[in-house]
């Protein structure tokens, strides 16, 4: 099983400067070879990785800056600009701004690194071009390095070994009959089904008060200064540590969830459509934009998507399966008698169904629901959610697309 192992670099001024510098010629082939595959398709043509690999090598002797770089860095970053386009669309992929994207760049070659333990808290690992880098010895490595990741976060470099630990997911989880809905809000990150509410706060007082002025102090900066990006640094420093207590949290509680259930039922949520902005366009702008603005950010402060990823993780080494309901109704409906309505839901935590007169959170509610749904087998095998298989196979068809008595009638010969 691959698995990721991150550790905080310590590089001397040279090593930042040519990170600095490497993470620069990869934004650059990026975003070329990015504008290059936009105008290919603007011609109704299709440009992908072998010929802009061979552009590449011929690149270099126009223009020697390339070759500063690790060749074989340059061609994964051309691999992965290759896989964004092939699965998100190559109008959809990002540019890669020079303010807005940290530096980063892979070395996929695994027999090119060297990682070494030089102590109880520091290690050693070899990078082409880069030579000998220091790094924090947080956790074993614990298996084969395939690939190497350094990326910068702030104002501290990290670097990301893709590691073959030997592991496999188990056929079937340990406890094989359990089950549990999660359902995520705003108000409290994930509740289960069996009533237990998974919640903490990110950020302190004094961090939101200090960021609140942090912020209106960067709206008198001048963009571009000097104070501008001191500032900045500054409000990085204090979302740096409520991304990293969200990950965390992420992290711990899908492994709660993963090693105590063999199912997990969560809701199919786009995240993104979710959090989309209603501001609108000038012709047409939107309506409540202030509020639909703070659901936005009450939804992404909870991190929604980033624990499904945590639970697909967890489930891994579990053997734990992830299953997506369909979210229609499941705060509306009563759990007991099954009754829909919108105003079962008295406010935020409070469920009371107007038929049968049930009452429970409504967060737990809906967990139960949700759970329910993940469990619900149809008469065909297979979950009420999916796509169900045909019980019979469907009539043979002619290669006219009809069926052989159609076919037959409107004097069609049939082989």
């Amino acid at each position: 099983m691959l698995a990721g192992r991150r550790y905080r670099l310590e590089l001397d001024s040279a090593q930042v400067e040519l990170c600095e510098m490497f993470g620069g010629i990869c934004r650059s082939v990026w975003n070329t070879a990015l504008e290059q595959r936009r105008e290919y398709r603007r011609r109704g043509a299709w440009m992908n990785f072998v010929p802009q690999a061979a552009e590449l090598a011929e690149a270099k002797r126009e223009f020697p800056w390339l070759a500063d770089a690790p060749s074989h860095v340059l061609q994964q970053t051309l691999r992965d600009l290759d896989r964004a386009c092939r699965e998100h669309g190559t109008f959809r992929v990002r540019w890669r701004s020079k303010a807005r994207w940290s530096p980063s760049f892979r070395f996929p070659a695994g027999n090119r690194i060297t990682v070494e333990r030089i102590g109880r808290k520091w290690g050693r690992a070899k990078l082409p071009k880069l030579g000998w880098v220091r790094f924090r010895w947080s956790r074993p490595l614990g298996g084969d390095v395939r690939s190497a990741t350094v990326s910068r976060k702030g104002r501290d470099w990290f670097v990301s070994f893709l590691v073959e630990d030997g592991e496999q997911t188990p056929e079937r989880h340990a406890m094989p009959n359990t089950a549990v809905g999660v359902d995520r809000g705003v108000k409290v990150a994930a509740t289960t089904s069996d009533g237990v509410f998974h919640d903490r706060p990110y950020v302190t007082a004094g961090e939101a008060a200090r960021l609140r002025r942090l912020q209106q102090r960067l709206a008198r900066c001048e963009r571009g200064s000097n104070r501008c990006r001191a500032v900045l640094a500054k409000i990085n420093a204090v979302t740096g540590r409520v991304r990293d207590r969200r990950a965390d949290f992420c992290a711990r509680t899908a492994g709660t969830l993963a090693a105590a259930n063999a199912v997990v039922v969560l809701e199919d949520l786009r995240t993104k459509n979710m959090t989309a902005s209603a501001s609108g366009t000038v012709e047409r702008p939107g309506r409540n934009v202030c509020a639909k603005a703070a659901l936005n950010r009450a939804v992404l402060d909870k991190g929604w998507h980033m624990l499904e990823l945590a639970l697909r993780n967890a489930a891994r080494t579990t053997g734990t399966r992830v299953v997506l309901v369909n979210p229609a109704y499941t705060s509306q409906t009563c759990h007991a008698c099954k009754h829909v309505d919108p105003k079962n839901r008295k406010s935020q935590a409070a469920f009371e169904c107007t038929a049968c007169g049930h009452r429970d959170h409504a967060d737990v509610n809906a967990a139960k629901n949700i759970k329910a749904a993940g469990q619900a087998v149809s008469g065909r095998g297979d979950l009420g959610a999916t796509r169900s298989v045909k019980r019979q196979p469907p009539a043979t068809r002619t290669r006219t697309g009809r069926s052989p008595r159609a076919a037959r009638a409107a004097g069609i010969p049939v082989l």
